[in-house]
């Protein structure tokens, strides 16, 4: 069809799988996500207009999930949160690398949530590069 878009708008979400959920999820709040929902063994943050972030104990789910391993996450956050987020971060005396900046002007922080997974903040400037 003339005008149709018929590839993926980008993650709308990604689940985790936690064995200690109430500490993922206070994480989590604590970097600013807003859980959105509640089901048993589950958590739901909002990240960002369209996405949300998954915090799901663990075991098979009804559609055969299960937790794996992977690299990072990035999520994406605008440059004055970016900062405010070091702040916070720097205060709970949270251990995080960075920022580290990009040739192109983007800046990037690293840190490890309470299960292990590699969170990335990025206040990207062009995420199409």
């Amino acid at each position: 069809m003339a005008g149709v878009n018929d590839r993926p708008d980008g993650i709308i979400e990604l689940a985790l799988e936690a064995f200690d959920l109430d500490a993922m999820v206070a994480f989590y709040e604590e970097l600013g996500l807003e859980v959105v929902g509640r089901e048993p063994g589950r958590v739901w943050l909002a990240a960002g207009p369209n996405a949300r972030l998954g915090i799901w104990s663990s075991g098979e789910k009804e559609h055969r999930d299960q937790g794996g391993m992977h690299v990072h996450f990035a999520l994406g956050i605008g440059t004055e949160a970016l900062d405010a987020t070091i702040g916070r971060l720097r205060e709970a005396g949270q251990e995080f690398e960075g920022p580290v900046a990009r040739d192109d002007g983007d800046r990037s922080i690293y840190l490890f949530d309470p299960e292990g997974n590699r969170v990335e903040f990025w206040d990207v400037v062009d995420a199409k590069r």
